[in-house]
């Protein structure tokens, strides 16, 4: 009789580990309402720099929700994120500004209005194309998904520049804003 190959429709096939432990659903909702329903942005600061600036209003590490990682991102003028890659998906809705992307060597044009999509596995980064103008990027990923599932994969390929853009050294994240329409800011 020959030897079965690592495949076999006798038995089941398995692509991620089980989801084990405890979790009661009247527990996790009754801390889930406990949480607070309105973040006031206003209160959260912009961190990293020089280049590139994020403000984080849902992580997984807070335990507001199950599901999503929201942040904004603001790019200086000329600025340009770390060039990375990660399994989960995100989206980038462009509030302001221009300028573009590389995904796995490709590169996409974005403008204020337009929506980026990172998709899993992708190598990608992040770039202002303005030299006199900031951008900014509401991101919305479901990264605390794969991390429950144990599927988080996330590898930097080149770091996040410790250095302002050229022409750019007194730039500062956009924190005391009073216009949050971001329209021609």
């Amino acid at each position: 009789m020959a030897k079965e190959s690592h495949f076999t429709s006798k038995k089941p096939r398995v692509f991620v580990r089980g989801v084990e432990g405890s979790y009661s659903l009247k527990d996790e909702l009754a801390r889930l309402r406990s949480v607070p329903r309105v973040l006031k942005g206003r209160e959260l600061k912009f961190r990293d720099g020089p280049q590139a600036f994020s403000r984080h209003y849902i992580e997984p590490v807070d335990g507001l929700g199950q599901t999503l990682h929201i942040h904004l991102e603001e790019y200086a003028p000329g600025g340009r994120n770390q060039k990375h890659g990660h399994v989960n998906e995100a989206a980038f809705y462009i509030l302001d500004g221009e300028g573009y992307e590389i995904h796995d060597g490709v590169r996409y044009d974005w403008k204020a209005g337009d929506v980026v999509v990172v998709h899993n596995n992708c190598v990608h980064q992040h770039f202002n194309a303005s030299d006199t103008k900031p951008a900014r990027a509401l991101v919305m990923k479901t990264k605390p998904m794969f991390l429950f599932m144990n599927m988080l994969f996330q590898k930097q390929v080149e770091p996040r520049p410790t250095t302002p853009a050229p022409g750019t050294e007194p730039f500062v994240a956009r924190d005391d804003e009073q216009n949050f329409n971001h329209d021609d800011q």
